[in-house]
């Protein structure tokens, strides 16, 4: 008997040891993650307030999207808009994946009536809008070669780069989305908004077709919420309604957007919204980093 008693406390010495052993482990192989904070509760986390953490804290996500490192030492959550590229559809219109990017080709011809398209051509049509103040610029709808290199995977710039004037992005039927300035010095739309026609848009002096506001041709045919195109930048533009509301500047950021779900974008992505008032479709400047433009 007195051989078993020194035996046993040989034993409890060992499962001590193991368990000991154990939870050491256990703390060594704790993974730790960075979380971001929630802020507005759309599943993304807002990258400038974070914190590494083994659990997730109360409010805090992981981003499950990939991040990049900007210049400033924040995490830039990048986004894909492959998915989105099979609604863009127009006369003259094409586009390419290329590496990275997307690359769109458009003669800037809309399909649908205006009377700035020649009188022989069948889309031509009188003015029949609401605005009593119209008055028909001197130009028509030509033909053009514009190419935009856009970025597949967009992310938010670390340098916010001003629109310049323009073609500034594409809506889905291939037509150029210009700011909301008429000329330089920041001149606004005041007199030239008075020559958009019927559907909101107007040729330029190189009769360059294009829309600085609303294209209701575009959100009569898919929706005040649908998705309109994208800006160079490769962020989506999306109607005037959101979630059966009226968006309006206050509900956006200083570049005219906000970060939420989308009907193509369910996970939720960083888009632009129209508004009824300046700057209409951007503010001051692209929230991510442009691609070019040549025409």
């Amino acid at each position: 008997m007195k051989n078993i008693f020194k035996i046993i406390p040989f034993f409890a010495l060992i499962a001590i040891s193991i368990a000991c052993s154990s939870d050491d482990s256990d703390s060594d192989d704790c993974t730790v993650t960075t979380w971001y904070q929630d802020v507005d509760g759309d599943g993304f986390g807002n990258p400038d307030i974070s914190l590494e953490a083994c659990d997730q804290p109360d409010d805090y996500v992981s981003n499950n999207t990939d991040t990049d490192d900007n210049d400033d030492g924040t995490n830039a959550v990048t986004y894909d808009i492959t998915s989105i590229l099979s609604k863009f559809d127009g006369t003259g219109l094409s586009y390419q994946i290329s590496g990275d990017n997307v690359i769109f080709t458009t003669q800037d011809l809309p399909n649908h009536t205006s009377p700035y398209w020649p009188t022989t051509n069948a889309l031509y049509e009188d003015y029949n809008g609401t605005n009593p103040d119209w008055n028909q610029n001197p130009n028509e709808i030509e033909t053009q070669n514009i190419t935009l290199t856009i970025p597949l995977y967009p992310a938010e710039a670390s340098n916010h780069e001003a629109t310049s004037l323009g073609a500034m992005g594409i809506a889905r039927n291939g037509i150029v989305f210009f700011n909301q300035y008429a000329g330089p010095n920041e001149q606004e739309l005041t007199n030239e908004i008075n020559s958009f026609d019927q559907w909101l848009g107007h040729p330029t002096g190189t009769n360059q077709y294009h829309y600085h506001i609303d294209p209701t041709y575009l959100t009569t045919t898919f929706g005040s919420d649908a998705f309109l195109g994208l800006l160079a930048d490769g962020f989506p533009v999306y109607g005037s309604e959101e979630n059966g509301a009226t968006v309006t500047n206050a509900d956006l950021d200083d570049y005219h957007g906000h970060t939420a779900a989308t009907a193509d974008f369910p996970n939720g992505i960083y888009h632009y919204h129209i508004t009824s008032e300046a700057p209409y479709i951007n503010g001051n400047g692209f929230y991510g980093t442009a691609g070019t433009i040549t025409n």
